[in-house]
This record gives C-alpha cells, sequence and structure tokens, in this order.
C-alpha cells in the first residue's frame, strides 16, 4: 500500500516536471499539450488524485488537500503563461499591413436563370407558386391522368419512397394543388426542384430545377399558349430567336406540342434544339380537380432551368451547377 510520503515524493518531483516544461513552451501549441499531459484525464495527476482510495484512511484527507492543491497550482500556472503567450502574439502583429481585399460574390448562374424567367413571365401577369418535393401519388401522377400502367410509376424512373408516396418528378402537381384550393382564372409558374431515377452524367440528373406554368379561363386558346412561349422565349434568347411547335404527346394535355429554337452551336451551324413541352390541358385533369371542361379552358408548359441556362450560355455539362468550380462560377457571373 502507498504512503502519504510516497505521495509527497511524487508531488514534488510531478511540480519540478511541471515547471520545466511550463518554461519551455513557446506557442499555444505546445502549451496545449502541457496542458493535456500534466492535468488531462490520462496524466499522472489525475492516476494520483484516483489513487487516493489506496492510501490509509488517516492520510487521505491530507493527500487529496495536497493533490488539489498541486491541480490549481497547475491551472493557475498554464492559465497566466496562455495570457503571456497570447499577448506576445498579439504584440507581433503588423498593424500597418493594408487589409487583405474583399471577395465578392455573385448569384449562382440558375439562380440567375431562374430569376430572369420570373421577371419575364411576371410582366405577362403570372403570380408564382409552390409545392412540396415529397409528393403523392394521386397529385404527381393520378390526377394528372397518368394511369397506374404508365412507364412513368415504373421505380426505373421514380424515386418512390412507398407505394404512394414519392419524390415528384415535375412540378405539374403544383397545377393540381392550386387548382383545388383556387378558382379560375388562373395564371401562374410553379419553378422547383423534381427528382428522376437517371445517371448523372454531362446532360442527366437525378435532382434537377423546372418550371411549370398553367393558364385557366373560359376562352382559353392554343393561339394564345404559342403567342406567351414566343414571346417568352424571344425575351429569354433574344428578339431574332426562331421558334417552331411540332406535335408530341403528354398525358395531361391534348393537344400537345414540343417546342424548338433555331440555334446556333459552338461550332457556329444553326440547328432545332427542343425547349419546353405544352399543350391544352387535358379534360380529365380539369375533371380531377372539379373543374367542367365544358366551361373552362387552359394550356400548360413546363421547361428544366438547367436546359435553359446550358443552351443560352453554353454550357456543355449539366454537372458543373453542382460541382462548385470557382472558375466556372466565376466565368458564369452575368
Amino acid at each position: 500500500m502507498a504512503t502519504l510520503e510516497d505521495l509527497k515524493e511524487k508531488v514534488r518531483s510531478l511540480r519540478t516536471e511541471f515547471q520545466q516544461a511550463l518554461a519551455q513552451a513557446q506557442d499555444l501549441g505546445l502549451l496545449e499539450q502541457i496542458r493535456v499531459r500534466f492535468t488531462g484525464r490520462k496524466s499522472e495527476l489525475t492516476q494520483l488524485l484516483r489513487s487516493l482510495k489506496d492510501l490509509p484512511p488517516e492520510s487521505r484527507r491530507e493527500a487529496g488537500e495536497l493533490l488539489n492543491t498541486l491541480k490549481e497550482e497547475f491551472l493557475s500556472a498554464l492559465q497566466q503563461k496562455r495570457q503571456e503567450l497570447e499577448a506576445k502574439a498579439v504584440q507581433r502583429l503588423d498593424l500597418t499591413l493594408p487589409a487583405r481585399p474583399l471577395t465578392w460574390g455573385t448569384l449562382h448562374l440558375l439562380t440567375l436563370t431562374l430569376k430572369e424567367i420570373l421577371e419575364i413571365f411576371a410582366g405577362m401577369g403570372f403570380t408564382i407558386e409552390e409545392g412540396p418535393n415529397i409528393e403523392w401519388d394521386h397529385y404527381n401522377f393520378e390526377a394528372l391522368n397518368i394511369p397506374k400502367y404508365h412507364p412513368a410509376r415504373e421505380t426505373q424512373s421514380t424515386f418512390f419512397i412507398t407505394d404512394e408516396m414519392l419524390l415528384r418528378t415535375h412540378t405539374s402537381p403544383v397545377q393540381v394543388r392550386v387548382m383545388e384550393r383556387k378558382s379560375p382564372p388562373l395564371r401562374f409558374v410553379a419553378p422547383g426542384r423534381v427528382f428522376r431515377v437517371d445517371p448523372f452524367d454531362a446532360s442527366h440528373a437525378p435532382a434537377f430545377f423546372q418550371m411549370e406554368g398553367l393558364y385557366v379561363d373560359r376562352h382559353v386558346t392554343f393561339a394564345e399558349l404559342k403567342g406567351t412561349l414566343e414571346a417568352f422565349l424571344r425575351q429569354f434568347f433574344g428578339e431574332e430567336t426562331k421558334v417552331r411547335f411540332v406535335p408530341s404527346h403528354f398525358p395531361f394535355t391534348e393537344p400537345s406540342a414540343e417546342v424548338l429554337i433555331l440555334w446556333r452551336g459552338a461550332q457556329g451551324r444553326e440547328q432545332w434544339l427542343e425547349v419546353l413541352g405544352c399543350g391544352m390541358v387535358h379534360p380529365n385533369v380539369f375533371r380531377a380537380v372539379g373543374y367542367d371542361p365544358q366551361e373552362w379552358k387552359g394550356f400548360a408548359f413546363g421547361f428544366g432551368i438547367e436546359r435553359l441556362a446550358m443552351v443560352k450560355y453554353g454550357v456543355p455539362d449539366i454537372r458543373w451547377f453542382t460541382e462548385n468550380d470557382l472558375r466556372f462560377l466565376k466565368g458564369a457571373r452575368r
């Protein structure tokens, strides 16, 4: 069994060792090492405190006071040394040096693109609506005239959470939600993130931004749809932009069309590029939200924000939008 005299000898030795180490501490990093070595949970001082139970009962009180005094002495010396080193560090600063120049940030290219698009549609009288990223099957498929057997419902195309809950594959569910709670006439756009089971390569992404638009009134025509989209595309891409509508198929519109623009590529060769889809709202969609398709007509359209930004600014790889490469982000400043 250890004795009180043995403990006193260890205290004297530990104090001397601590004082020598502290005198050699020239920076805060070394000081932290000394603190851990002499007062940490694995230090010799901590081990001595834990060994008090091994002393004779009549010696424990004096031994405890001795060790606690030593610990307070160590902590006080460490604090004083820290203050001295911090004061020296401040004195070494050259306050006459000029400040580092501020680096100004900028909005992301997608943010700038979305802002420009929203401003164009706001000028046409469209408001903005939003919806949840996690959606019910009813809103994402059923109410949009996409039946159970449609290939979009396959797990190879859609991120399903449960049999009835999923990550939305388009922003079209916002159209249904808005029509359920509001009466026509309606005119709004719905931007947001959508999710597809796609590879992450130069032209595909499992998550990207999309925008839907919807206009509902009593006498809406396909001619109004064409006029609206032609006006948008010419404001966005340039007044000389040539626009073409070609027949297509979407379950929630009838008739449907894809919209192409004549675009000059990086090699200077002109080509027709598909930039969005559109059509007149299918009567079944109106029936799903309680609108009378005999009384109300409407058109809808949708496009990818990344898609338009890639075409307008010549971005060859969709992955660049999420890689946070400053060379791209600074070069994309507009």
